[in-house]
């Protein structure tokens, strides 16, 4: 981890760049857990010397902070990107517990609404690494009892089973063709040992209309998944036909003259107004390739660790 990290976007101190919260406090809370933080095992393994507690750092960190004076606090956003949507999700009722009664407190979850689907070989591989996973961390006594109680706690790490009973107000920020499940979910390497979907994964211009075709099949699921959460005027939803992932924290996805938007409304614009109880802002982009907004999102083909 390096030392030092710029806060842009959400976490931007520039009224130009960030006019709704730029002068909030701001956290950036570290992620090394592997859970989006609700890992709790007591031994150590022996081998590695790993330890997977990461629901005990998330409730030490909050407890840190509400001593610092969030225990004061009269707004509050839970946001994450990625893995940190995720926890946004999953932390969301417990977060809005630990603060104030009277507290504004709502959640954003960017990137984080993993689905679960088939990838192109027709193996559930993300069910299969999501239920690892939960294992592997005991993470099931601290996903939501709601979903828990229905189904089984690898399923409840996906937010299409667990988002529906939080009841905290609650964003969805994602692209319908999310890059990091692109790349992780749909197409992972696994599932394409000749290497055919790399350069579409990539770069979404270089896809082949079979391949394309594959992904608007993702993006129908995809809103499948998200559909049960537009019954509440409570939630926020801006789901961009971007071929991105994470876009509430970089600053040309947040707010800039050539952001893109959805019904002439920028990410910053929508979260704002979400939060602050203005207008609702339920948003389901056109199909790639409509939004002449979404700028070219040929980044590097890493793939992610986390979640």
């Amino acid at each position: 981890m390096v030392k030092q990290i710029a806060f842009s976007g959400i976490l931007s101190n520039s009224r130009n760049f960030n006019p709704d919260f730029y002068n909030w406090n701001r956290v950036k809370v570290r992620y090394c857990d592997g859970s989006s933080f609700t890992g709790d095992v007591e031994a150590v393994n022996h081998v590695t010397k790993l330890h997977f507690r990461g629901a005990r750092i998330w409730l030490a960190v909050i407890e840190d902070l509400l001593a610092k004076g969030m225990k004061n606090a009269e707004n509050a956003i839970l946001s994450g990107c990625s893995a940190g949507g995720l926890t946004s999700i999953l932390h969301c009722d417990g977060f809005k517990a630990l603060l104030p009664m009277g507290a504004k407190v709502k959640c954003l979850s960017d990137a984080g609404y993993f689905i679960n689907v088939r990838d192109v070989s027709g193996t559930r591989h993300i069910q299969s690494y999501f239920n690892e996973v939960v294992m592997t961390h005991g993470s099931s006594k601290n996903l939501p009892r709601s979903c828990t109680s229905r189904f089984s706690p690898g399923l409840c790490f996906f937010p299409q089973y667990t988002a529906q009973q939080i009841r905290t107000p609650l964003f969805i920020l994602n692209a319908a063709y999310d890059s990091w499940q692109i790349r992780n979910i749909l197409a992972p390497r696994d599932a394409d040992p000749q290497g055919a979907w790399v350069s579409c994964k990539l770069d979404i211009s270089n896809c082949s209309p079979v391949q394309l075709k594959v992904m608007q099949d993702f993006r129908m699921r995809f809103l499948y998944a998200l559909s049960r959460l537009q019954r509440s005027r409570s939630t926020g939803m801006f789901v961009d036909s971007c071929y991105a992932h994470c876009q509430s924290e970089m600053q040309e996805l947040w707010l800039r003259d050539d952001s893109p938007v959805l019904a002439k409304t920028s990410v910053a614009k929508a979260v704002a107004n979400w939060f602050y109880d203005r207008t609702p802002f339920q948003k389901i982009d056109c199909p790639y390739p409509c939004n002449p907004s979404c700028p070219g999102m040929a980044s590097s083909p890493e793939e992610y660790t986390e979640a």
